[in-house]
Parts: structure tokens; C-alpha cells; sequence
């Protein structure tokens, strides 16, 4: 399971939020390990979004992390936030937390 912060800077969360749309469209259509993908808005934070993400298997999650659409999407996704940051939880590979550190997006894995 994946939780991904993020925090729009100003006057971009509606940005965001088209930005996460269409994301989230692609990854439902290419990645059956992906069983929950979902962007929420923080309600005591317009500018406050989250990414709630649970994966079949690290296989899956690996698969999600070299997904190109993804790539496009952190790309696109830091020049409009201020912050990101990701919180990982249960067992995972080695190789999936490698994956996860490539991304550049600072992560914790519980």
C-alpha cells in the first residue's frame, strides 16, 4: 500500500487535479496489479492531495513505478507542487525500493 502527499502550489490545484485525472485513467487501463488508485483533495487543504495506491505484489508495484505514464506525471507533477512525498507499507522487494528511490520522490517505508 501506497500513500502519496502532495501539495500544489498556489493557484495550480486545479492543475492537479486534471493532471491526476488523466493519470489515473491510464494507469486503471494498463495495470491490472494496481487493485486501488485513487486522488483525494485534503479537506482542510485545498491545496492538500492524496494518492491512496494498493498493489497485487511487488511485481506490480514495480511494474507501476516504470509505467512511462507515471514517469510523465512525477515530471509534470513537481513543477506545480511544493511538496511530495510518499509513505510505503508491508514487505516489498529490494529491487521495488530501489525502483521507489529512483523516482526521486522522497519516500518512508513502514
Amino acid at each position: 500500500m501506497l500513500i502519496g502527499r502532495l501539495h500544489a502550489l498556489p493557484g495550480q490545484g486545479d492543475a492537479l487535479l486534471t493532471l491526476s485525472a488523466a493519470v489515473d485513467k491510464k494507469v486503471e487501463k494498463s495495470e491490472p496489479g494496481m487493485l486501488l488508485h485513487t486522488f483525494d483533495q485534503d479537506p482542510n487543504d485545498p491545496l492538500g492531495f492524496v494518492w491512496t495506491e494498493v498493489y497485487a505484489s511487488s511485481r506490480a508495484f514495480e511494474y507501476h513505478l516504470q509505467n512511462p505514464d507515471l514517469n510523465a506525471y512525477l515530471e509534470a507533477a513537481g513543477a506545480i507542487t511544493d511538496a511530495f512525498s510518499v509513505e510505503l507499507y508491508r514487505t516489498v522487494w529490494p529491487s521495488a525500493l530501489a525502483a521507489m528511490s529512483a523516482t526521486g520522490v522522497p519516500f518512508e517505508h513502514f
